[in-house]
């Protein structure tokens, strides 16, 4: 009879224990065990998972660099996509692994940060104004290392590291060590980024963040975060770029629940919920879902730029994500991914890199966002013996904030100005419009996947939705509406070749009488080629919900913009016919427009910061009904 391998004994014994994982998932009163060969992977796609046999089959350590799979921009560091064989896997008595795990000080020496906080602010100062302020994106996160060396066995440290996580930090989704040979990752990460069992989807959106000293929180000053328009927004931005995400990989998007309260020892978090069934293979959600908004930014494309063009090195580990893939008793694909954040990563020499980022919003001061830098570090820092311990679980039960009634009622109050096609149970065809069956609808995508959120409004509503990227739409032959997205950029700079070829795109469907539909960038370009000037905004219009005039009925939608149209009069003439506009009575800044055959927003109604953004989809899509090319009176042409 073969002995189970003891990882945990042979590092006591000096040994090497060769390849194995230690992993607690939160609420679970055992560590899984896993152990067996490493290989490396080129892509997702490439990762085993091997038919027959029930349970987990392969943990495998995404590194960030494997954006590059979506196109997306990176600063390349070579990191390997590793992953773990899993040949042997049992559950352990949480008293035993703690019982069995070195009980020792971590050592280490020259502890510092590689980028200074002055010089971190300074980047925190050039996002703000450079990117977010010129209409590139509505939140961006960039990350600093902090790197020390450790002193004695590195493998020993993280498990005294694990040691002191499992007994001292808390409301982490996994808590482990993962050693491959070549490296080890220690961590305490507290965000699902997806899952899949049974095929329900879900994603954990995780944002704002409330600082405390590891005691207890002031709870007056928790409610005062709880009511900080920045930290709510914050929240709410990483949410529509994770729904984003759920429009591709489950059939019906994702349904929204919560918000919640994630307590941990040094800070807390607000987070959501997302669910949806789903039947893709588990490689490709995770590739649709690479990486969390949460650690990159929004829009995601863009955002992965923004971050090539501000951090000065590879994000290694950071961003990533460690992925459980499995098979059910079934004999369905399972799969469990936190993101590696809150996570140390040691090399066998003893080189230790703690990474962390914050999230920066159009509300951000370079102050806060230092501050909140520590702040997130501060758990794998004490562990690893570089800060102050949050008071260990024996010394008594910490305050659970979450069950206070006022924290209650606050976090349910950030429900009431969001969009309800989010929010509730969606039963198919309960909101589909008469007329629109068999009617088919193109979005051209401009690099903003909120046109995944859209496809299912529209859906929804009746249609037949097909999206294509912007350099590979053409005229728009054979569908009934054409639908021109939302993007990032300048809608001014017409020699860049994205506006160039949406303009023109815009440009023809509007001479063939094409019914049209504009949002955002769409929208700002639609406007231009009407004649009215764009000008960028004082303040961006990032994640902002706002109740504005839209054709006699006041609405409340959000924006994501920084560029907008104004005009001094309700109605223009131009050479496709009158146009109707419904302007801010301040600034005579254009929200929407319309005029025969085609309309345009400024906002994004299938935002979930969009409350009334369904009943603006209701309006515009009767306004094009009337039309003779999709009214049925003059049939579209089918070329």
């Amino acid at each position: 009879m073969t002995r189970p391998h003891d990882p945990l004994a042979a590092v006591a014994a000096g040994r090497d224990p060769g390849p194995f994982a230690l992993v607690r998932r939160e609420g679970a009163d055992h560590v899984d065990l896993f152990t067996g060969p490493v290989r490396t992977a080129d892509r997702l796609a490439d990762v085993p998972l091997p038919d027959g046999g029930s349970g987990p089959r392969t943990l495998a350590l995404v590194p960030y660099r494997q954006i590059a799979e979506r196109g997306f921009a990176c600063v390349d560091d070579g990191l390997p996509l590793e992953c773990l064989l899993v040949s042997e896997h049992r559950q352990l008595p949480l008293d035993e692994v703690l019982a069995a795990l070195p009980d020792a000080p971590v050592v280490t020496r020259d502890a510092a940060f590689d980028i200074s906080d002055a010089e971190y602010a300074d980047t925190v100062g050039r996002v703000l104004s450079h990117e977010i302020g010129r209409g590139e994106g509505a939140n961006f996160v960039i990350h600093r290392t902090l790197r020390a060396t450790v002193e004695g066995t590195p493998l020993v440290a993280a498990l005294a590291a694990l040691r002191r996580l499992l007994l001292r930090e808390r409301g982490a989704y996994w808590t482990f060590v993962v050693h491959t040979g070549s490296r080890t990752l220690v961590g305490a990460s507290p965000e699902r980024h997806v899952s899949v069992d049974d095929g329900l989807v879900m994603m954990n959106p995780i944002s704002g963040t409330f600082r405390h000293t590891g005691a207890a929180a002031d709870r007056e000053a928790l409610l005062r975060f709880l009511d900080d328009p920045k930290e709510v927004e914050e929240l709410y931005m990483v949410l529509d770029e994770e729904l984003k995400m759920m429009a591709t990989v489950a059939e019906h998007g994702g349904q929204v629940v919560g918000p919640y309260l994630k307590e941990m020892a040094h800070l807390a978090h607000t987070e959501y919920l997302l669910a949806g069934r789903g039947s893709l293979d588990v490689r490709e959600v995770l590739r649709e879902t690479m990486f969390a908004p949460t650690v990159t930014g929004s829009p995601m494309e863009n955002a992965c730029r923004v971050i090539a063009r501000h951090e000065r090195t590879g994000r290694r580990y950071y961003a990533g994500v460690l992925a459980l893939l499995g098979r059910d008793k079934q004999g369905r694909q399972t799969l469990d991914a936190p993101i590696l954040i809150r996570t140390a990563e040691l090399s066998p020499d003893g080189e230790l890199r703690v990474p962390v980022g914050a999230t920066l919003v159009r509300h951000s001061t370079a102050e806060g966002e230092v501050a909140e830098t520590h702040a997130k570090a501060a758990g794998v820092l004490a562990a690893l013996s570089l800060g102050p311990d949050a008071p260990a679980r024996g010394a008594g039960p910490a305050p659970r904030y979450a069950d206070d009634p006022e924290v209650r009622a606050a976090l349910a109050a950030r429900n009431l100005p969001l969009a309800r096609f989010w929010l509730d149970q969606r039963t198919p065809g309960a909101t589909a419009l008469p007329g629109l069956a068999g009617r088919r609808a193109l979005i051209v995508d401009g690099e903003d996947t909120f046109t995944g959120m859209l496809a299912h409004q529209l859906g929804a509503l009746g249609l037949a939705v097909t999206r294509r990227d912007w350099d590979e739409a053409g005229p728009g032959g054979g569908y009934d509406l054409v639908v021109v997205g939302p993007g990032p950029g300048d809608p001014n700079d017409l020699a860049e070749p994205k506006m160039a070829r949406m303009r023109a795109l815009l440009a023809g469907l509007l001479a063939a009488g094409r019914p049209t539909l504009a949002v955002c960038l769409g929208h700002q370009l639609l406007a231009g080629l009407l004649g009215l000037t764009l000008h960028r905004r004082d303040a961006p219009y990032q994640g902002l919900p706002r109740d504005v005039p839209v054709f006699g009925s006041t609405r409340r939608v959000g924006f994501y913009s920084s560029f907008t149209a104004r005009a001094g009069a309700d109605r223009i003439a131009t050479a496709y016919g009158p146009v109707e506009l419904s302007r801010d009575p301040a600034d005579g800044a254009v929200h929407a427009l319309r005029g025969p055959g085609f309309a345009g927003v400024q906002f994004h109604p299938e935002s979930v910061l969009s409350r009334d953004g369904m009943a603006v989809l209701a309006d515009l899509l009767g306004h094009l009904l009337a039309h003779p090319a999709l009214s049925g009176h003059g049939p579209a042409d089918r070329g």
